[in-house]
Order: structure tokens, then sequence, then C-alpha cells
């Protein structure tokens, strides 16, 4: 089954909004063993819009639509899809009934312009319920070719997906696709790739890709089943043979990124946590606060940016700073251990270093991490932008911790 999405909306063509409703949809369409051939953003213009639906209900089995289904005149989407495929459309009450009520829970009387959104297919047509928002989504079907409409809005389209888009996916594919997804901190993609060469190239099902992403790699291994048992019989060995060549660096098998591994092991652990910065400035201690439930562990996070911080809150010693700088082992040393016995936890993060853009020692960065063993630290000599640099010392850290949670 070939399917192509089209997300419509001037705004995202204009770069004013970032297009992440086709990454999700994307994502969640491999699993479901459907190809996806192409993806495409029109703006709200009634014949670019019509030639974009007419060729790719041309090419594809089945569209998926995001955007264009709001109560306003450039709100075309629905129109459009439907005139492509010979459907007229009509007032559904009961869908205006329902978008009546929701604006009654707003406090508020729906427009009359409102009721453009309860009007849909008399045939070949399903709704799709949006309690989320006052425009519904819908699927129409006509000689063999399906195009299904969602609201723009990711908080909207994401659980519409999810829970009747994707049940309706699979079972018009007849087959599953079955994903592991492993991540990996400490080795690069070319390495990856490179030890891994004899998989990649000699699998079929399973098949193995990898993907780079900042300081770190994923590494997709799939395989086409029809039972989650198969599914997982197939996949199995080949996780198993990865993590055998590669040990520790593989962190996650389901995806899980690390700061997320790191707060599932604090909790699961019952120990606490307190977080020292410098050159992240707050973004390693936002890296467990992002995260529901980190109130569990999470005590206390400083950005003790000078040196003067750095001796008032975290007990760094002046002539630490005097002999050795801020940006030196000794100092991540202290603020670790400073830090740690300011907030009482068990554990403590601290980050220094050099992020740039200018120096000559840029990308010169410390993380430590105190417990009651001691305090650890790493020296690490970082590439590339001032963000990219803060990005993966957070990394370094996140790293740090877990393999002293996994040791445990």
């Amino acid at each position: 089954m070939i399917a192509e999405i089209i997300c419509v909306g001037t705004e995202l063509l204009m770069g004013q909004i970032v297009n992440t409703n086709a990454q999700f949809m994307a994502e969640k369409l491999a699993p479901l063993g459907v190809d996806l051939y192409r993806q495409q953003v029109v703006g709200d213009n009634p014949q670019r819009l019509t030639e974009a639906v007419l060729t790719a209900l041309d090419r594809s089995d089945v569209v998926l639509f995001s955007g264009g289904l709001g109560p306003t005149e450039d709100d075309l989407t629905k129109e459009t899809v439907a005139a492509a495929l010979g459907l007229e459309l009509v007032l559904y009450p009961e869908e205006w009934d329902r978008i009546v009520e929701r604006f009654k829970g707003f406090g508020r009387k729906p427009a009359p312009n409102n009721k453009k959104q309860a009007m849909f297919p008399a045939t070949c047509c399903t709704i799709l319920p949006n309690p989320r928002g006052t425009a519904p989504g819908c699927l129409m079907e006509k000689d063999g070719k399906a195009a299904i409409l969602m609201p723009g809005p990711p908080r909207e389209l994401r659980p519409m997906f999810t829970d009747y888009v994707m049940p309706y996916l699979e079972q018009r594919s007849g087959h599953r696709l079955y994903t592991h997804m492993l991540r990996i901190f400490g080795k690069g993609e070319s390495d990856v790739e490179y030890e891994l060469k004899d998989l990649i190239d000699g699998q079929t099902n399973p098949t193995l890709a990898t993907y780079c992403e900042t300081g770190e790699v994923k590494l997709r291994i799939t395989a086409q089943a029809k039972t989650d048992a198969e599914g997982e019989a197939l996949l199995s060995p080949i996780v198993a043979e990865v993590e055998r060549r590669f040990g520790d660096v593989v962190y996650s098998e389901n995806d899980e990124e690390l700061a997320a591994v790191c707060h599932r092991l604090l909790i699961e652990q019952k120990a606490t946590l307190s977080c020292a910065e410098s050159c992240t400035g707050g973004l390693l201690s936002s890296a467990f606060i992002d995260l529901g439930g980190s109130s569990a562990y999470f005590v206390e996070g400083d950005v003790t940016y000078a040196n003067e911080a750095k001796m008032g809150s975290l007990g760094v010693k002046a002539e630490t700073l005097e002999k050795y700088t801020a940006v030196s082992r000794e100092c991540a040393q202290e603020m670790a251990a400073g830090m740690r016995r300011k907030a009482g936890t068990d554990y403590a993060l601290a980050t220094t270093g050099y992020a740039g853009p200018d120096g000559e020692q840029v990308g010169l960065v410390y993380v430590s991490l105190a417990s009651r063993d001691g305090v650890q630290v790493k020296e690490l000599h970082l590439t590339g932008e001032r963000s990219r640099i803060r990005r993966l010392a957070v990394l370094h850290a996140l790293d740090l911790l877990r393999r002293k949670l996994c040791a445990k």
C-alpha cells in the first residue's frame, strides 16, 4: 500500500510553523507496512491544492492530509478533496450539535461559518472524532482510493491519527512491520555501519539502517511479520548480536532517550539527583525536569556561571580557580562534590567548559559525577558551534550518570 502526505497551509510554506505533523505521520506509517514515497506542503490556494490532490490520488492508494479544516474561507482541504472524488458535501446535524456543545464549554457560541466544519460527503465518508478541537476529521473512500483528513494542530492530529487512522491502515495493509530502535552513545555512525556491515548487507528480513543524531546514533532493525511473536522472533537475535558487539554503548532497545533512561533508573533505585552547571546553563537540569515524574528524584539545579557563584554556591575554592581556572578537572570535581553536599542528594552532576564561539580552547569541557563512591570527571574535546557543544556536554553528563546507575 502506497501512501502520500499532504500538509496544507501557507504558514507552513513560509516557515512560520514547523511541519511536525509530517514527521509524526511518517514515523508511524513504516511499522504499519505502509510505503511512503512522497510528502508535500501546499499553501491555501484552490488551484494548486486541487492539482496536488488529483496527482496524489492518482499515484497513491492512501493520501493523508493535515490542516485546512477550519471555518474560514482559506480552509479548503475538505471541499477540494471531496470535489476531486466527485462527492457532494452536506450538513451532518449531529456533528453540528457536537460543535455547538464544544463552544458551550468555552462559554461561547459558534459563528455561522463554523457550520462548514460539520459538512461532509453524504456517502463514502467516515467521521473521525476530535475531542480536542472543533474540527472533526474524516475518511473518504472511493474507487479503491482513500483520503484521510485531519486537523492541523498537532495536539488534535496526533491522537486522531493514533486512535482512528492507525487501526484503519493496519487493517487495510494486511501486514505489519515490527521494529526495534536501538540508541547508541559512544560510537560514530560510520563506525557503527562499518562494524555491522555484514548484518546490514546480509539481511533482508529483518533489515538494519543507521541514523545519525547529535552526538549519537540510532539503529533501526525492522522485520515484516504477521504476528507479534513472529516479529519478535526475527528481531531478538539481531538485537542480541548488536549488543554483543557494542556492549554498553547501546543504551536503549526501544528508542528511549538518554535522559529518559536515567529518569527511569533513578526512580527504580529511589535515588536523588542535583545538578551544577556552568557552560550548559540549565540544559542539563531541563533534560530531567522536562520529564513527568522527575520530582521523585530531582532536588536542585544551580547555574553557577561566574566564579563568584561557583565559590559562593558550591564551595569551589578560590585557590582552585586561581591555579587551574574554572574550566578544569579540579573545578569540575569541586562543583559536583559541592552540589551533592549542598543538596544532600545521592548523585550530583556538574558541567564546566568553553562553549565558544571565541577562544583558543573552544570545545574543552569537563563533566563530573559525585556519589558516595567519590567524584568521576571526564575531559571532553568537542567540536561544532556553541549550541552543539552545549548539547554534547549534556549527553556526556547523562551517559556518565547512566553508566553509574547501570553498575548498581
